[in-house]
């Protein structure tokens, strides 16, 4: 019987070798910081650490966005591996539940499954996506699928189903409106709030300068 510290690290180990050829926002680097944001916001909260610690490392082992939209892929994987390490079946379902409740998908559907944990991973998750490291995430992926990085005839859906908001091809500015900017009213905890506010200002400034540029006004 593994240790909580050894599974982790087996975790860590599995997370850097399945991730080794991943899109730059999506890699390890990213579930690095998501696995950090998510330790220091359940500081703050009364919280099962070991899941938060397994629904960090795992919440992005299989992004639908590189598996066909397949939803699927992710719980399985990560059920597959915490299954070999003979971990509670329990705790299995918790974590996979993170990972099929973690994503924003548009943000216009209800989440059906609710945990402390669930709120700190998805925060710390949200937080990754905002603020400077946001910005460069953001046009990291819009480059990945060739798409424009603005353009003023094409207005930001902000009604988007979940399948529109999967599918569309929009330019990555529209994508600080359809999901960045929307994300700091969306946080769970205290901490991921106070957080969120301060890359969403930054954000603000960011698109500022972007557009005075644009304009050719500075």
């Amino acid at each position: 019987m593994y240790t909580s510290e050894a599974i982790i690290k087996k975790t860590i180990t599995f997370v850097k070798n399945t991730l080794a050829d991943a899109e730059g926002g999506h890699d390890w680097f990213h579930i690095e910081r998501v696995y950090k944001n998510a330790l220091l916001i359940a500081k703050t909260e009364k919280t099962d650490g070991f899941i938060i610690a397994l629904g960090a490392l795992l919440h992005d082992i299989a992004d639908s966005k590189f598996h066909n939209g397949d939803e699927t892929v992710g719980p399985k994987k990560a059920a597959a591996f915490l299954t070999q390490l003979h971990i509670e079946t329990s705790v299995i379902e918790h974590v996979c539940n993170i990972i099929k409740h973690i994503s924003f998908k548009g943000g216009n559907e209800e989440q059906k499954f609710k945990s402390v944990e669930l709120d700190i991973v998805q925060d710390a998750d949200r937080l990754d996506a905002i603020g400077a490291i946001g910005i460069a995430r953001c046009f990291n992926y819009g480059g990945f699928k060739n798409r424009a990085l603005y353009n003023p005839e094409i207005k930001p859906n902000l009604n988007m189903t979940k399948e529109a908001y999967k599918n569309s091809t929009a330019p990555t500015i529209n994508h600080f409106y359809e999901k960045l900017l929307l994300l700091k009213d969306r946080m769970n905890t205290e901490t991921g709030k106070k957080i969120a506010l301060e890359r969403h200002n930054y954000m603000l400034g960011f698109l500022e300068q972007f557009y005075n540029e644009w304009e050719g006004n500075k």
